[in-house]
């Protein structure tokens, strides 16, 4: 006869949420990957449009060509910063999103122990109690052989 651990609603319920802040974790992850990879592809468009910028100013360039290239390189310079920025921002929210999941996780495994400890406790008292109905049968038996 097993019974129920008076708290597997708070166990089932803490399960749901560990679950839910790991599927945030992930969606965090992944928006921290897009952040990097969207810095990283401004870094390389940049480089390769001083390259080209380079090359052109070898080869003569015009005062308004040459403030076209330089104004453009200034955007991409600005693009870059915020683009790092929301780098760092999203890696922010993936660490907070991080500890947030262990912190949960340290819940649900406190109850899982708790739970443990229940059914082990139930199943000595189970045990302890066919035991003890075994030794009342027995003896009953031990009488009536006695009587005969």
């Amino acid at each position: 006869m097993t019974r129920a651990f008076p708290l597997q609603s708070l166990l089932d319920l803490s399960q749901l949420r560990l679950d839910e802040a790991g599927r945030k974790l992930g969606e965090l992850i992944a928006g921290e990957q897009e952040a990097s990879q969207r810095h990283d592809l401004l870094v390389q468009y940049r480089e390769e449009y001083r390259a080209r910028f380079v090359a052109a100013a070898q080869a003569g360039l015009s005062p308004g060509e040459w403030q076209n290239y330089a104004g453009f390189l200034g955007k991409l310079d600005e693009a870059i910063k915020q683009a790092d920025s929301a780098r760092t921002h999203t890696k922010q929210r993936t660490v907070a999103g991080q500890q947030e999941w262990v912190a949960k996780r340290g819940r649900v495994k406190a109850f899982d122990t708790l739970s443990d400890r229940h059914q082990s406790r139930v199943a000595y008292q189970d045990q302890r109690q066919e035991q003890k109905a075994s030794d009342e049968h027995a003896a009953r038996r031990h009488e009536e052989k006695g009587e005969d």
